[in-house]
């Protein structure tokens, strides 16, 4: 597993204004597709291509296309369907499919209460999409789940991420081919598992529920 902080003046500055408590949820939106889709051009560099003739209004050239089979992207329900569009304005072609995860609060472990994915991830590259990295236990579980649907390799997004959630993810999965693309890694999450200074519930903050 890599583990990928991405320093930018823009990430940076969108983040802070993603953070403000006083940030309207369309405001909070806004700012999401697009750090997303700045976190999307970092995490998509090592996407296979190949190449492809073409023709220009002035000669025939070699370009370059990306590379078969297409991306999958898969956001976590529901807050991660609120960074969706910021990753499909980047990777236009991707195909995308669903997870839904929560945590049984009898036995503490992570369940799959909805998904919907390819029959076969065999040779797929999946960017996996969910704002807040806070204990690791939902980001490991779906990474889990994605290998063993055969995914080839697992690209991880997040908005932000504590270090204890890295450190469980990297416990859990990080013998697996993925990396983790984060805008920034916080001090820690307090009592009730909330990132520190984080930027709230993101769900709650996407869809109007904290205002």
């Amino acid at each position: 597993m890599r583990t990928h902080a991405v320093s930018h003046p823009l990430i940076d500055h969108k983040l802070t204004q993603l953070r403000r408590v006083e940030t309207p949820s369309n405001t909070f939106r806004d700012l999401t597709r697009e750090l997303v889709s700045l976190l999307a051009y970092e995490a998509s560099s090592s996407m296979p291509t190949e190449g492809l003739e073409i023709q220009t209004p002035v000669a025939a050239m070699t370009g370059t296309t990306l590379a078969g089979p297409k991306p999958l992207v898969v956001p976590i329900l529901r807050a991660g369907l609120g960074m969706l569009d910021g990753m499909t304005a980047m990777i236009p072609t991707a195909e995308v499919g669903f997870l839904g995860m929560a945590r049984d609060e009898e036995t503490l472990h992570i369940v799959t209460y909805a998904e919907r994915l390819p029959d076969d991830l065999t040779g797929r590259q999946v960017f996996v999409l969910d704002p807040m990295l806070a204990t690791g236990g939902t980001l490991a579980e779906a990474v889990r789940f994605l290998q063993r649907a055969g995914a080839a390799k697992i690209t991880c997004i997040c908005l932000l991420a504590a270090p204890e959630g890295i450190q469980r993810l990297e416990q859990e999965v990080g013998e697996l081919d993925m990396e983790l693309f984060v805008a920034a890694i916080d001090e820690r999450l307090n009592e009730k598992a909330y990132i520190v200074p984080g930027l709230g519930d993101a769900g709650d903050r996407l869809y109007g529920l904290a205002e």
